[in-house]
Parts: C-alpha cells; structure tokens; sequence
C-alpha cells in the first residue's frame, strides 16, 4: 500500500472516509488482531479531527487558528490511519478484497512471495540515558552487531505498560506500536520518572503475521 492515493485529499472527503475506515477497523479489531489502544487512539484522532474539521469549515467559528487545529488533526489522523493500515490491513490475509472495499482501499492485483514468519523474538538493548526517554533497540537474534531484521520482516510490534507491580501476562501490556526501524523510543512527563515500564517485542512480517513474543522486560524510567 505504498501507493496512498486512496487517502481523499479535500477535507471533507477525507472526514468521511476516515469515519467510515475507523468504524470499520473498530468492528474488526478482534480478528484482524489490532490492538485495544491502537483502535482507541485512532478513535480518538478520528473524533479530534471531526470537530477542528465542523469549527474550521463553520463560518461563525472559522479562525485562523481554528484552521491551524484542524490540519495538524488531519495531519495526526492521516499519519495514524496510515500506519494502522500498514500493520494490520495492507498484508493481514484475514482480510478480505471485501473488507478492503468496504473501507475504500486499493485491492491488490500482484500475487506477492509470501513472507516467512519469524521463529525466534528479537533481541534488545535498551538505552536509559536520556532523561525521560526509554530507547529499545531491537535486533535479529545473535546479531547484535549487525543490528538486522529477518528477512521478510518488515518491523517490531512492541507492547508496553507503566505498572507499579509486576506484569506477567502480555495481554496486560495495554499499549502496542509498530516500528519498522530500529531504535524505537517511549517519552514520558516528567511526574513518570521513576516509574517502571514493562515491554515486549516481537516481529511481525510483510504480510502483517505475528513471531512470537520476547519476555517480559522492563526498565525504570531516568
């Protein structure tokens, strides 16, 4: 999905697509496996984006700055729906040609190689040099001087929580992004330092297929 003309360029039309593409990745988050968090925070641009677009385009609370709001929401709306798109619809084979119309994506043509899945969890280093800044480098396994990806992988899903006891269980880290290059970065406020943040990690491929997950880590956060 490269090619992201299917984005609509004028406002309104993309306000429209953009209700019509997060509803439908709202009732198909469970399969598609999206995480809770990723669909709450495009829930919540998606809105934030609704609202700036109503007070830009009213004539009687149309401002400049009303109009400032309302790109830079577009701008955070489009580069999250981008990035969902990217790590859960454009190579997950639970979707449909079906569901992409649906959403008004492209449908794809080409026959791609599949992608192997990953075997193994990446390594990490972590970096807590930086006040307020976790920084995860994430690695093929053994290559820690190389600092690859497998082949056919296209990036790391990384979950995480802040959590004053111990978390076991992956599910309890509520928060996840993808990244395609390592190192990834987590900024906290000023009032988190001190606190402990809990991670996992694991690739996921072109095709948007999951590895299996790292252990459990953590970090205090400087």
């Amino acid at each position: 999905m490269e090619n992201t003309d299917f984005i609509p360029t004028k406002d309104s039309s993309f306000a429209e697509w953009l209700q019509t593409a997060v509803g439908y990745l709202n009732s198909h988050a469970t399969a598609w496996q999206i995480p809770a968090g990723t669909v709450a925070e495009l829930t919540a641009l998606q809105s934030d984006f609704a609202d700036k677009f109503e007070t830009a385009e009213n004539p009687a609370t149309r401002t400049s700055v009303a109009v400032l709001a309302k790109t830079e929401a577009r701008k955070a709306a489009e580069t999250k729906i981008r990035a969902v798109l990217k790590s859960y619809v454009t190579y997950n084979p639970a979707v449909t040609d079906e569901d992409r119309k649906s959403m008004r994506l492209p449908i794809h043509k080409t026959t791609r190689t599949p992608s192997p899945v990953a075997t193994d969890a990446p390594d990490t280093d972590i970096d807590t040099s930086v006040i307020g800044r976790v920084t995860i480098h994430f690695f093929e396994r053994g290559s820690r001087h190389r600092r690859a990806k497998p082949t056919g992988q296209h990036g790391a899903e990384i979950s995480w929580a802040l959590s004053d006891t111990p978390i076991m269980r992956w599910d309890e880290l509520i928060h996840s992004n993808i990244d395609t290059n390592s190192p990834f970065t987590l900024a906290f406020e000023h009032d988190q330092r001190g606190k402990t943040v809990y991670f996992a990690i694991r690739w996921e491929n072109t095709r948007g297929e999951k590895g299996p997950w790292s252990e459990i880590q953590s970090a205090i956060i400087p």
